[in-house]
């Protein structure tokens, strides 16, 4: 597939004309972050056939199939901006969705603000979430923030809950729960794990080739979530990582729209992290 590229002095971001995917974050002397999973078979579906590829998408939450997974192929819109892009999709066959990315990359810094948008081009209102997908080259570790604290006066009522998927063996290895930050070691094991929670600090990080990645995000602590309420998942097979977020549940009616806002930011070493946090990842 065609490539387009936005580049400064310290990252080159990379898309794909014919499918809405960045499929290409590179920080300046290194190689690419995101991985390529172009040789990976497609899903078919109703609609037909769905591929991977690799990178960052937008998808709407709850997953489900076939709806999640409609292929996005097909004539994009591409609009270009100042340091930026807009890649729009036509709307989805069966959803009734029309799904828009707006990328912004800063002149000065290794810095990218997305808008994620959602449009119900259908005749019926839509319950749905933006859901943000960034798929990594394994080898690194993906950084969680905990909550922390009370949330009653007393200090007796749970602040934190995690789901896990029926796939996810709660013993595995490559994970590190702790009371303030969590670690996942992105390494090559089977079977796949997937991990979500409600995550109030609205970032997640991912540590690979001595850069670190960090995506923000809103966290609505007072708005429903999907998949038991968890605004930051994380999914690892044997070729790749993601780290999603997801906005909150809504119910979008015909004509409406919905956003998701991240911003992305490089960092070259560990300053910008606890100590806690630099400890760990300086073993790896």
């Amino acid at each position: 597939m065609n490539k387009c590229v936005l580049k400064n002095d310290f990252l080159q971001i990379e898309y794909l004309t014919e499918s809405q995917r960045i499929s290409g974050l590179i920080p300046a002397g290194k190689p690419n972050m995101l991985a390529d999973l172009s040789n990976l078979p497609p899903i078919p579906t109703p609609y037909g056939n769905f591929y991977f590829r690799g990178g960052h998408r937008l998808w709407h939450s709850p997953e489900a199939l076939p709806r999640t997974y409609i292929p996005d192929i097909g004539e994009m819109i591409i609009t270009e901006l100042p340091n930026g892009v807009i890649l729009e999709t036509q709307t989805e066959p069966g959803s009734g969705i029309r799904k828009r990315i707006e990328i912004h990359l800063a002149a000065d810094k290794p810095s990218v603000k997305l808008i994620h948008t959602l449009v119900n081009d259908g005749l019926w209102p839509v319950e749905l979430a933006p859901w943000t997908i960034t798929q990594f080259r394994l080898g690194g570790a993906a950084i969680l923030p905990m909550p922390v604290g009370n949330v009653d006066a007393a200090g007796l009522l749970a602040n934190r809950q995690f789901s896990f998927w029926p796939y996810a063996r709660i013993n595995d290895t490559r994970l590190k729960l702790g009371d303030e930050f969590t670690f996942f070691n992105a390494d090559a094991i089977l079977p796949p794990f997937k991990m979500g929670y409600f995550n109030p600090h609205g970032w997640m990080a991912y540590w690979l080739d001595g850069i670190l990645f960090r995506k923000t995000f809103d966290a609505h602590v007072d708005s429903l979530h999907p998949d038991n309420n968890c605004n930051s998942e994380i999914y690892c097979g044997d070729q790749f990582v993601e780290l999603e977020s997801l906005a909150p549940l809504k119910m979008l009616n015909p004509g409406e729209s919905v956003d998701h806002v991240e911003t992305w930011d490089l960092f070259d070493g560990l300053d910008s992290l606890p100590g806690e946090v630099q400890s760990y990842l300086n073993q790896k």
